[in-house]
Order: structure tokens, then C-alpha cells, then sequence
């Protein structure tokens, strides 16, 4: 534990020039400060004026990253019927079924997959799965194209690196933007994209600032905050 403390007090020297970087500068102090052997994740958490106790000012959406995500492919469960079930095989769904896989989650507690999509007429029976799959961030929403007819394009979108995010009670969005071995570039174009996406789902109920603090880390690393000039700027 020693050693790994020593590293991490070396990469928090080195981003420690200043209080704040320009987003671009950011990027690259995190991913040039990451120490750890396997490929860290670089994450974005941005701190907004918002309640999110009061249901109107809930921020939440969905983004597809310019270059996803980096890893592993995320695991798709399709709930529908008829011919969707062969829409969402056709779309590369890993797991397709209708209320025998809501049995299976159920009876099993079966939870192999990384993202749940459900088509309108068979959100009855996963509706019955709430508490298993909403502690979980499973649960289907419309909000998030994870309830839709359109199965073969949530399923791609998923696939290609779509990142869902939702405010915490503390008022913080956290969010993934690839790996370190994207390099600065890669990760520049998705944390911008994501940025952008969070900034445009303001709520109208929000008042006063809206973005009060952006900070970037890798998994392992010191946090880095941005000036929210460069961004400002950006959008």
C-alpha cells in the first residue's frame, strides 16, 4: 500500500502546476498522470446547480461517444416479442427473450448482462423487476431509448459505446470518457461530447449557475479540475 501511495502522491505533483487547466490541458495532465499497469478509465464528474430531490430538476440522458468506450463490448438483453425478438438477434444482442427471461432474472436472480433493452408491450412484465434491476441501473427507461420498438437501433447504440448518466444525490453527474490509452485527442473528443450533452440537458426548473465545477481522473489517479471558461467557450 506504501508503494502505491508514493505513486499517487507523484501523480498528484505532477498536476498540481495550477488549480485549474483548460479542458484540452486536463485531458492530457490526467491521462500523462496515470501510474497504474492495467489500461485506467478516464472519468468526468461534473458538479451542477441542481437539486435533484425535486423531480424537475433531474438531469439525466444518454451520449454516444465519437470513440466509445475502449474494453470489453457491454452484454445486451433484449425483452420483446413476435418479430423483434429476430430484429434484436439480427442487432447483435447477446440475450433475447420475452417473460421466460423475466423469469430467469427473477426465480435465478440472473444478472449477466450489462444493459437491459424492453419493448413497450412487454414493460408490464419487466416492470415486476424493479427492485432487482433499479438498485442495479438496469431498469429500462424511455427517457434513455432503452424502452423502445426500435430494438435494433438501441441494441447498436449500446454496442458503439452509448453512455447513460444521471445526476446523484449529491448534484454530480460521474460519466466514463475511454481509456487512458485512447490518448489525449480520443479522450478530448468524448469528455467535450459528454460536457456538451450534460450542459444542453439543463433542466428549465434549474436556477442560478448552472455548471459549478468540472473534474477529470483516471481510475487510480489525482483529480484534475477545469476551468469552466474553456468549456464555456466550447459550447
Amino acid at each position: 500500500m506504501g508503494q502505491v501511495g508514493k505513486k499517487f502522491k507523484k501523480a498528484k505533483e505532477m498536476v498540481a502546476g495550477r488549480p485549474e487547466y483548460p479542458l484540452a490541458e486536463a485531458v492530457a495532465a490526467v491521462a500523462k498522470a496515470a501510474f497504474a499497469k492495467f489500461d485506467e478509465t478516464v472519468e468526468v464528474a461534473v458538479r451542477l446547480g441542481v437539486d435533484p430531490k425535486h423531480a424537475d430538476q433531474m438531469v439525466r440522458g444518454t451520449v454516444i461517444l465519437p470513440h466509445g468506450l475502449g474494453g470489453r463490448a457491454k452484454r445486451v438483453l433484449v425483452v420483446a416479442s413476435g418479430e423483434k425478438l429476430k430484429e434484436a438477434q439480427d442487432a447483435g444482442a447477446d440475450f433475447v427473450g420475452g417473460d421466460d427471461m423475466v423469469t430467469k432474472i427473477q426465480q435465478e436472480n440472473w444478472l449477466d448482462f450489462d444493459a437491459l433493452v424492453a419493448t413497450p408491450d412487454m414493460m408490464k412484465s419487466v416492470g415486476k423487476l424493479g427492485k432487482i434491476l433499479g438498485p442495479r441501473g438496469l431498469m429500462p427507461n424511455p427517457k434513455t431509448g432503452t424502452v423502445t420498438f426500435d430494438v435494433s437501433k438501441a441494441v447498436k447504440e449500446i454496442k458503439a459505446g452509448k453512455v447513460e448518466y444521471r445526476v446523484d444525490k449529491t448534484g454530480i453527474v460521474h460519466a466514463p470518457v475511454g481509456k487512458v490509452s485512447f490518448g489525449p485527442d480520443k479522450l478530448l473528443d468524448n469528455a467535450r461530447t459528454l460536457i456538451d450533452s450534460v450542459i444542453r440537458a439543463k433542466p428549465a426548473a434549474a436556477k442560478g449557475k448552472y455548471v459549478r465545477s468540472i473534474a477529470l481522473s483516471s481510475t487510480m489517479g489525482p483529480g484534475v479540475r477545469v476551468d469552466l471558461a474553456s468549456v464555456e467557450a466550447h459550447g
